[in-house]
């Protein structure tokens, strides 16, 4: 890039922060899905934007979207494949009418992500190239070994329903056999969606665009319309219940997390935040309890303990800070250009679409780091005010009329740009698979198997033989 082309590049990383605040309002549209769609019209009218403007318009596209879309995954249920980074707790502070101050927190964990990404600069250039290499041949079995783990923790749920100890058992462990199903499932899509492309080779930027929209959207589209989930009065909040332990018992879980997701291929935020959390969390959870009358005839009160609060404080700041490092990060690290990686080392989504038009330069990382900060700041300051905005207007609307208009919206967005009715029918396909943790109650990040076995397998040198045995070669 040209250093004098500051004011073109200035404008452009506004434009795509404002273009990525605009559009992570709209529920269950995912940031990958607009990038792809925007890659499309750059190639149809390249003279509109300049080349060197295409990286930074695209980092802060994403930076936005790590910050902004947590008002909608806060207010509206909405998930995407990294939604367990934060979701569980800022569901419960909705309830209690807390929305606001849920989606602060994980703001203020995504500022400091942002922060942490520049201070890492050193790392990322002296340290992280010979991890790189050193790591590079051995990523088939680590991804194993994170599917492994990732299996083992579903643990069994159960409330104690059932009048026989089997029935109560059955209970207990129908998620763990939901997971499993769903795991399998995913994964046999994968290899079968990798192996013998369904869509033409023209659709490539949006090729994937159906299947997370059928895994993660409709699911979570349909679940909110038969619930009919209406957020309560919420209150905007002058301060948020936080201290400066929490910013750092937060920072280690998310930094871990993050870096796990942002380096490690098709593990996403949510599944880099279960691994950090088994990693770091040495801090037990006390029992919520009874506290005992003072007097004669007082009525017992059930006091939660501090510790309870502090760490749903934590997880919502950690699961900010792993996002940012997973969307911005991952694709941060497509310049960080030496001798020992010479083309980068990116992952993700947005560095997959654009490799084919974009190729990173030396020098080109600092312009990216200062995007980071410029779209970072920006985007923060819109995450204060939209979370008031959010607070005030959630509970007023329909919730029903809104998701109607968001599936007719994807199912069309699917059907123009992403493969006509082959692309419905891979998204139709797709939802089936997604709503089976729904209804059983197990991760949804079960659907990530569709990339993650055919990239451990391909890694692994077993793909080949895999599909084979499937009959698709």
């Amino acid at each position: 890039m040209v250093y004098y082309y500051i004011p073109v590049i200035t404008f452009y990383v506004l434009l795509g922060t404002l273009a990525g605040s605009i559009l992570c309002f709209i529920p269950a549209l995912h940031i990958y899905n607009v990038a792809g769609i925007a890659i499309v019209a750059w190639l149809a009218a390249r003279h509109l934007v300049p080349y060197y403007a295409i990286a930074p318009f695209f980092m802060s596209l994403v930076v936005a979207f790590s910050f902004l879309n947590t008002i909608p995954m806060t207010f509206f249920n909405t998930i995407d494949e990294s939604a367990g980074a934060t979701l569980l707790p800022s569901n419960a502070m909705v309830i209690r009418g807390r929305g606001a101050e849920a989606a602060i927190l994980s703001g203020f964990g995504t500022l400091m992500g942002a922060f942490l990404l520049i201070a890492l600069t050193p790392f990322f250039f002296y340290i992280w190239p010979y991890l790189a290499v050193i790591f590079g041949g051995h990523l088939h079995w680590i991804l194993g070994l994170v599917i492994v783990h990732y299996i083992m923790s579903e643990w069994p749920k159960g409330a104690g329903r059932g009048k026989t100890p089997l029935k109560r058992w059955i209970e207990a462990c129908r998620n763990c056999f939901a997971g499993m199903l769903t795991f399998f499932l995913a994964a046999l899509f994968g290899l079968i969606f990798i192996t013998k492309p369904i869509l033409p080779p023209e659709l490539a930027f949006q090729n994937i665009m159906p299947v997370f929209v059928g895994f993660f959207a409709i699911p979570s589209i349909i679940q909110s319309l038969l619930s009919k989930f209406k957020p309560p009065e919420q209150y905007n909040p002058k301060s948020i219940n936080a201290d400066w332990k929490d910013f750092s018992y937060g920072l280690l879980p998310g930094f871990t997390g993050g870096m796990l997701a942002a380096y490690l291929p098709a593990v996403t935020a949510g599944i880099g935040a279960m691994l950090a959390g088994h990693i770091t969390n040495h801090r037990n959870l006390d029992r919520a309890r009874f506290r005992p009358p003072e007097e004669e005839g007082e009525i017992i009160h059930l006091e939660t303990p501090e510790m309870y609060y502090r760490q749903e404080r934590n997880f919502l700041i950690a699961g900010g800070v792993g996002k940012i490092l997973y969307y911005v990060g991952a694709f941060l690290l497509l310049f960080t250009i030496t001798e020992l990686t010479p083309f980068g080392t990116g992952r993700g989504g947005l560095a997959f679409i654009l490799r084919p038009v974009f190729s990173a330069e030396p020098g080109d990382f600092f312009v990216m780091a200062s995007t980071i900060v410029f779209s970072g700041s920006i985007s923060f300051l819109i995450l204060l005010k939209g979370s008031d905005i959010a607070a005030d207007y959630a509970p007023r609307i329909n919730i029903t009329i809104m998701y109607t208009i968001v599936l007719i919206a994807l199912s069309a967005i699917v059907y123009f740009i992403a493969g006509g009715w082959i692309g419905i029918a891979i998204m139709a396909a797709t939802s089936c698979i997604g709503m089976i943790p729904v209804f059983y109650n197990c991760r949804r990040s079960h659907c990530m198997a569709v990339l993650l076995v055919p990239i451990a397998l391909n890694m692994a040198g077993y793909g080949e033989n895999i599909a084979k045995l499937l009959g698709l070669v």
